[in-house]
């Protein structure tokens, strides 16, 4: 079944004057984040612009194929997606700026985003998922026991910035952790800013706390929020989401459905099924049911041991983990011998916790 290269050999001759903007261009937008712009898309004070056109040739003047193929990340076809774009009339004068992509150990986030300016002057405000950094999975897991997250607070600041003096029509989106970023940004950003966004894409990303979701700003923004998930979600189901959300058709199984490009679309819409797969629902109340019996300072002292133990490995991309994983594993066992007596026990605990919730969700469910 098709998907959204597809999509662009089918509209890709349509401007969006002639066909407006729908759900599948947001799920393109989402994934052209994921393109290492640096040096390429002018950044926020730079005040400049360039052509999507332009950026995918001096992007591939300057990488070479096979070295961003061998990448582990599902997100290594977005440069190729964008060289795809680059040829369409839809997309190729589309104007890219005000690109930041931000990683820092000292606050455990990795923030990127860019603005796409599309050819009917809309404006298309992007948020990136995570990368294939460790600092950026950490930022991950930290939203289980953090009210706020340093990428979070980033991303109100830059859509305040981006779109306060503007008069266009925007919209709000990302995949994975920048769907979360999308959909906090424009509950949290300046009143005059959510006067203009007409949509906000939540595009397979984690939920929220429910303090969050039950706010007055967070339902007051509800009905331009779309949550698309695929079937087998695993990272959209995580922590809380309100109100209706999309399940889309992927070709892949598993946690592997998480990437956009596998999932199917049909003309200009996304192909929906009924609903989300059982085995998602039963791994999402499991993690549920595991969260809610450890305190935040217990998932807290979790998420520092773990990652504290893949930097005493030497880990800091997945690519690093994949390329020797065998010598990882002894790595990490070596690091977790040295953890102090009470985190291992903690450890213990949580992984009995897990099992029990598994084993509880799957006698209630069959």
């Amino acid at each position: 079944m098709a998907n959204i290269m597809d999509y662009l050999k089918w509209r890709g001759d349509l401007t969006f004057e002639a066909d407006a903007f729908n759900e599948v261009d947001n799920l393109i937008l989402a994934q052209l984040v994921y393109v290492d712009f640096a040096d390429i898309v002018p950044e926020p004070q730079e005040n400049g612009q360039i052509s999507l056109k332009e950026a995918s040739k001096r992007f591939w003047e300057r990488h070479d194929r096979k070295e961003v193929l061998s990448h582990v990340s599902m997100t290594k076809s977005a440069p190729f997606l964008m060289e795809k774009m680059a040829k369409t009339k839809r997309f190729q004068t589309a104007k890219l700026s005000g690109y930041i992509n931000d990683i820092s150990d000292e606050e455990q986030s990795q923030f990127s985003v860019v603005c796409i300016r599309l050819s009917d002057e809309s404006l298309y405000v992007a948020f990136s998922g995570t990368d294939d950094t460790i600092i950026g999975w950490r930022e991950n897991f930290n939203m289980g026991f953090l009210d706020t997250t340093p990428g979070q607070l980033k991303a109100v600041d830059y859509l305040n910035a981006a779109v306060r003096e503007s008069d266009q029509t925007v919209r709000v989106g990302g995949h994975s952790k920048g769907g979360n970023l999308a959909v906090y940004s424009s509950v949290k950003c300046d009143k005059s800013v959510q006067q203009k966004i007409v949509n906000v894409y939540n595009n397979d990303g984690p939920g929220f706390s429910r303090d969050l979701i039950e706010s007055e700003a967070y339902q007051s923004m509800l009905p331009k929020i779309s949550t698309i998930l695929p079937e087998s979600s695993i990272v959209g189901m995580l922590l809380v989401h309100h109100g209706d959300y999309e399940v889309v058709k992927s070709e892949n199984s598993g946690a592997q459905q998480h990437d956009v490009m596998s999932w199917n679309v049909m003309g200009k819409s996304p192909v929906y099924v009924e609903q989300v797969a059982l085995k998602s629902v039963m791994l999402d109340e499991t993690l549920k049911n595991w969260l809610y019996q450890l305190s935040n300072e217990e998932r807290q002292q979790l998420v520092d041991a773990a990652f504290t133990m893949l930097k005493e490995a030497n880990i800091r991309t997945v690519d690093d983990f994949y390329n020797s994983k065998w010598k990882v594993l002894q790595e990490l066992i070596r690091a977790q011998s040295r953890l102090p007596e009470e985190t291992q026990k903690l450890f213990l605990r949580a992984v009995r916790l897990l099992w029990k919730s598994g084993k509880d969700i799957f006698l209630k469910k069959v």
